[in-house]
């Protein structure tokens, strides 16, 4: 794994409903990020966090019924241009939110450099709606239909080109709560999904270890998009969208060590940590120590 680390804050809250999002990377960066990574031998560099434009009151786009577009645009085409110049310098990308649609940003800016990139969406959500299917209009629950080139164009084309991605490059850990047109669409595309489900069957050991071989051979990079509403809310409380059932904090580090044992990953982000719906920070806490694995910290 690149040993060079750019961090990029996005403190967001305009692709979902509920504030304080926003307050994101500030609180992973208060829990000891940056040490973190420091204590592990990494060059980090933290470039501070992108400004992000507030709309002046409630903004619905009148056409697609999405919330908030133009300024999630904004931001996310910020996002993607310090990506693909971070990995341009040799750089390992790691981006911390924010509400889920920065990974909009995030993957538009990696796919630049990669012809096959695969990507690990690490969530209790599939975050494959699009303005037909979202009941919501919030697009924290679109950035990956996005990227695969489903949905609003200005969202589908951000950077570049669409798709910036394929169906049968991604793999989704610990999803338990899809939306209908969400399962529809991983019918047809076939999406690889590891739900809880298949977790508590299989173990966390096995699910990995099937992850990374599914996706060795067929990328050439893999991008770690890590929702701390991954985690059951008892380990992670303060996310916009908890769902109960969720990974273990044990499992998740279980996941992030095999990870960093099998030095596949290329760029990361976590994203969804409120502290204004924490206790204590913990889940900030819970993201700075599962990043401590993710990048090769080990207990002996």
């Amino acid at each position: 794994m690149n040993n060079k680390m750019s961090i990029i804050g996005v403190p967001m809250d305009l692709g979902q409903s509920r504030r304080g999002v926003d307050m994101g990377p500030s609180a992973m960066r208060y829990a000891g990020a940056i040490e973190k990574l420091q204590e592990l031998n990494i060059d980090t560099h933290d470039l501070g966090d992108i400004p992000i434009n507030r709309p002046d009151q409630k903004n619905i786009d009148n056409d697609s019924n999405l919330k908030n577009l133009e300024q999630v645009i904004e931001a996310n085409e910020k996002l993607a241009e310090m990506v693909d110049q971070e990995i341009e310098k040799g750089q390992f990308p790691l981006v911390l939110g924010g509400d889920h649609s920065i990974a909009i940003g995030s993957l538009a800016g990696v796919s630049k450099h990669y012809d096959n990139l695969g990507v690990i969406w690490y969530d209790a959500h599939g975050d494959l709606n699009s303005s037909e299917t979202s009941p919501s209009g919030n697009i924290h629950g679109m950035p990956l239909a996005a990227s695969l080139g489903i949905g609003h164009e200005k969202l589908t084309n951000l950077y570049g080109n669409a798709p910036k991605i394929k169906p049968e490059n991604i793999v989704i850990v610990g999803a338990r709560s899809l939306d209908p047109g969400e399962r529809e669409l991983i019918r047809e595309r076939g999406i690889k999904v590891y739900t809880m489900h298949e977790i508590d069957r299989m173990g966390m050991s096995k699910v990995i270890e099937e992850t990374i071989d599914y996706l060795k051979d067929r990328t050439d990079g893999i991008h770690l998009s890590l929702d701390l509403d991954g985690l059951d809310p008892s380990e992670a409380p303060g996310v916009g969208t908890p769902v109960i059932g969720g990974i273990t904090y044990r499992e998740s580090h279980l996941a992030m060590e095999m990870l960093a044992e099998a030095e596949v990953i290329t760029s990361a982000e976590f994203v969804e940590v409120n502290p204004i719906l924490d206790d204590k920070n913990k889940t900030a806490t819970v993201a700075v120590a599962l990043m401590g694995s993710l990048f090769g910290e080990k207990l002996k």
